[in-house]
């Protein structure tokens, strides 16, 4: 087709997602969306991201090109694609350039325009986002279908998870030959409704069966973008395998199975945007590295732990210093947490926690704080600078996750020095190299885990009081914990690998 024929330095992709960095963050799902793009640049790919408009963020995009020094005119909206319904309303897609990000906003006030987050307000799900995500889906594939106003049409769309599965369906039913992806950042969300919505949203009922859009007698739309998409990633090898059970694949495994059977499905590490996360120029912390003067980190590394601790009220404790920068969610392992943690602090640990979620992890983890005064402080929220300085002061991150499609929590560990402590499940296993005598002595070894199902391990409180039993053991011998520093510091966790495996992916289909 005529998109094959540009030169490979003229590919075009359309990311569609519903949150990006730094425009706006619930989780690691942003952070992939707002990385990837710059990324793909040297493989001769250059994006746009849609997005929806949600309150603030048109004056943030602008906000950002001032902050970045960009010419007036790159910050600037600029209408590119119009239609006067969009499942009842009005919307508008506006495109401006921002912190390297070119991106395009729907701005659909009546989907959008509305108190609370992307997602909920007050702790409780919008009662229309299958309508919002969907919209947000058919404009992105009439946009791939029809181009943008300003002569720009992709080459490929790559849709991220459930908010924008219906993309690559869209494109079935408009006949579009344009190839989609679908990648699936955590298969626990599949976007469900009822058949009674499929005319409201322009989705043909002849489709509804178990092969296509019907999902137990409803429709989700993660299931409808993995049947249609051209091909389906996962956001790391070890998840991609794990889907394809019925521990991990939450319904859809057959789906997922039959894919990765006939070669339509991979598994692609997640990287960290190494510019942001960076522990030599982060402005939020004070600079150290690798290769820092008197060893790893240096004074740098040990002047931000005790910066940490004064930020926080805490005593110097005898042992290591833990950090957690989570969801509270029994996905992430919290239970877990709280009933390990109390060991750990009687040998001599101490634990700093900044996270929000289920108001139980919440109480449990304020009641933990309370029983160890001189040892655990819990910060409920969410702090974007407050996380990074927790990555640079801390001496283990904690990611006890019971699954975890990819993780960035450990990526961003090892990159500041911080030894991840996870469990051996998804992306962690594939990021987290356990610090066994010969890893130590072999050079691999860059963080602790367990829970290992393949060598028979189960993620529990046990294991978890366990691995934090290795890590006090560790941090007490200075010349083994310098040395998994240090190899843990020089781990590649950038998106070179994996941005050289999203082009091939879409080289690929495009011929």
């Amino acid at each position: 087709m005529a998109a094959a024929r540009r030169p490979r330095s003229t590919r075009r992709v359309l990311s569609v997602a519903s949150e990006c960095a730094p425009l706006l963050k619930t989780g690691g799902l942003a952070d992939v969306v707002g990385a990837l793009p710059a990324a793909l640049e040297p493989f001769g790919y250059t994006s746009r991201v849609l997005m929806p408009c949600y309150p603030g963020l048109a004056e943030k995009v602008t906000e950002l090109a001032t902050a970045d020094g960009a010419p007036g005119n790159r910050g600037r909206l600029r209408r590119v694609w119009y239609t006067d319904d969009l499942f009842g309303g009005p919307a508008t897609v506006r495109r401006g350039v921002c912190g390297g990000l070119d991106v395009m906003l729907l701005d659909a006030p009546h989907l959008f325009d509305r108190p609370g987050g992307p997602y909920s307000v007050d702790g409780h799900d919008h009662p229309d986002n299958h309508v919002r995500f969907a919209a947000l889906s058919w404009v992105a594939a009439r946009i791939a279908v029809e181009g943008a106003s300003d002569r720009w049409r992709p080459d490929v769309v790559h849709a991220h998870d459930w908010q924008a599965g219906l993309t690559p369906s869209y494109l079935k039913y408009a006949g579009s030959d344009i190839p989609s992806v679908l990648t699936i950042h955590n298969m626990a969300f599949q976007g469900v409704f009822g058949p009674d919505q499929l005319d409201r949203l322009r989705l043909p009922t002849w489709d509804f069966h178990p092969d296509a859009l019907e999902y137990h007698g409803l429709v989700s739309t993660l299931k409808a973008g993995m049947v249609h998409a051209s091909h389906v990633t996962t956001v790391s090898p070890t998840y991609a395998g794990e889907l394809t059970s019925p521990d991990f694949g939450f319904g859809l495994e057959g789906v997922a199975a039959a894919r990765s059977y006939r070669g339509e499905m991979t598994g692609i590490l997640n990287g960290t945007d190494t510019t942001v996360w960076d522990p030599a120029t982060d402005p939020q912390v004070i600079p150290f590295g690798p290769d820092s003067p008197g060893g790893v980190g240096g004074a740098g590394k040990a002047a931000n732990r005790a910066a940490l601790l004064e930020e926080f009220s805490l005593p110097e404790p005898d042992g290591p210093l833990a950090v957690v920068v989570t969801r509270l969610s029994y996905q992430k392992g919290i239970d877990l947490l709280i009933d390990a943690l109390p060991g750990f602090l009687d040998a001599g640990g101490a634990a700093i926690i900044l996270g929000s979620g289920d108001p139980g992890y919440e109480d449990g983890l304020r009641g933990l704080a309370a029983r160890h005064p001189d040892a655990v402080r819990v910060h409920i929220g969410y702090d974007e600078a407050l996380s990074h300085r927790m990555y640079a002061g801390g001496d283990i991150v904690l990611v006890p996750s019971r699954f975890e499609p990819c993780g960035l929590t450990q990526m961003y560990g090892q990159r500041y020095g911080t030894i991840p402590v996870v469990a051996a499940t998804g992306g962690l296993r594939d990021t987290v190299t356990d610090a066994t005598p010969d890893a130590l002595a072999d050079g691999s070894a860059t963080g602790i885990s367990f829970g290992d199902a393949s060598l028979g391990g189960v993620i529990d409180a046990g294991g978890l009081s366990f691995a934090l039993g290795r890590a006090v053991d560790l941090y007490a011998d200075t010349v083994a914990w310098e040395r998994l520093r240090d190899q843990a510091m020089r781990k590649d966790v950038s998106w070179d690998v994996s941005a050289s495996s999203y082009a091939e992916l879409f080289g690929t289909l495009l011929q």
